[in-house]
């Protein structure tokens, strides 16, 4: 059976569930994954358990074992900076190419009010996932790394 659950400042996940997100997105999110340590920052924010804007958090489950995960982070701004930053998004290996993307991507969307930001490697399958659900490529973005 496939449940789909969306945890935020006023939903918290509880520390068992906590817990698996982390591990989920660590161990699936491959190469375009981060340390757990950032992963369970993002998390945090996301629940507002720092000082942040909060976010929300989507899980998709079958047999009350996450098959996929999306974390999103408000950043406060609007207009000049999207509302919303799509951190990571991750489907199971094993369920890959079964429409869960799109699934995740359809919930981010309904929940989800003012633009959302997003970055991915030009490399990554996920690209064509995003483009579909109307995400453009209008700019370069650089950083300075300190």
């Amino acid at each position: 059976m496939i449940q789909s659950f969306i945890f935020d400042p006023n939903n918290k996940p509880d520390r068992q569930v906590k817990t698996q997100i982390l591990d989920f997105l660590f161990e699936h999110l491959d190469q375009y994954g981060d340390a757990k340590e950032d992963i369970h920052q993002c998390v945090r924010y996301a629940l507002k358990e720092s000082e942040s804007f909060g976010g929300k958090i989507f899980i998709i489950q079958a047999n009350e074992k996450i098959i996929g995960c999306s974390i999103i982070n408000h950043t406060g701004m609007k207009g000049y900076i999207p509302e919303h930053i799509l951190v990571y998004i991750a489907i199971h290996q094993k369920h890959r190419g079964e429409g869960l993307g799109s699934k995740l991507m359809q919930m981010i969307t309904e929940n989800l009010t003012g633009d959302i930001a997003l970055h991915v490697e030009a490399n990554n399958p996920a690209k064509f996932l995003y483009e579909k659900y109307g995400f453009t490529n209008p700019y370069l973005e650089m950083r300075l790394k300190r």
